[in-house]
């Protein structure tokens, strides 16, 4: 049985809950951090000393975190090809794409303009810097959209781990309230996340907790 400690509208929690749940796995979910609090408790420092979620405890291992290691442990252990190949080039090929996602378009949307827009009382927001960031990410967003137009995923043909680490932020992507370029190969990709009943229950999850008006 799998234990992840970290509230629902995480971003980094939703990426392994989609995860888990993608696989079929049994898991319990413990809400820790933000409103519900609890990560700075002596227990939950002793699984992560950052104070931070996601934590993941399969069965009596010892507690992991980071959600790309989590990703990555859970995708070894209990998933296979083409998700996660156990051929090594064949993997790293999926990796690259994934590591690429978390730092080129998650880290540059999720401070920049999610946490702009979200948690910044709307008088204080730097509209010319949200702008600013989202025109950023138009290159970013556009080799993706080549990838995503050639291959159909992000990674190549296939639905991989890639896609979770790309996908789980378009929710928030589309849906606020900023001035985006067309993408019509992502837009398609993304309506069609948006049928796998995985990415309903644990991504498209109302961040309305998390706003500072």
């Amino acid at each position: 049985m799998l234990t992840v400690w970290g509230r629902k509208n995480s971003s980094n929690v939703q990426v392994v809950m989609w995860c888990i749940a993608e696989l079929g796995l049994d898991y319990r979910r413990h809400d820790v951090g933000h409103r519900h609090g609890g990560n700075d408790t002596p227990e939950f420092l002793a699984m992560n000393p950052n104070g931070l979620v996601p934590v993941l405890r399969d069965g009596d291992d010892e507690p992991l975190f980071e959600s790309a290691a989590i990703l990555r442990y859970l995708a070894s252990r209990y998933a296979d090809a083409p998700f996660w190949p156990k051929d090594p080039s064949a993997r790293a090929q999926i990796d690259k794409w994934a590591e690429w996602a978390k730092l080129a378009i998650w880290v540059n949307f999720s401070g920049p303009v999610f946490w702009q827009i979200v948690r910044v009382p709307e008088a204080n927001r730097d509209t010319a810097a949200i702008a600013d960031a989202v025109k950023a990410l138009a290159p970013k967003f556009a080799i993706a959209e080549a990838r995503i137009a050639e291959h159909g995923f992000i990674a190549g043909k296939d639905f991989t781990l890639a896609d979770l680490q790309f996908g789980h932020l378009l929710y928030r992507y589309f849906d606020l309230p900023i001035e985006r370029p067309s993408h019509p190969a992502i837009e398609r990709y993304y309506d069609a996340l948006t049928e796998r009943p995985a990415f309903r229950e644990h991504v498209m999850v109302s961040y309305e907790d998390l706003r500072v008006n």
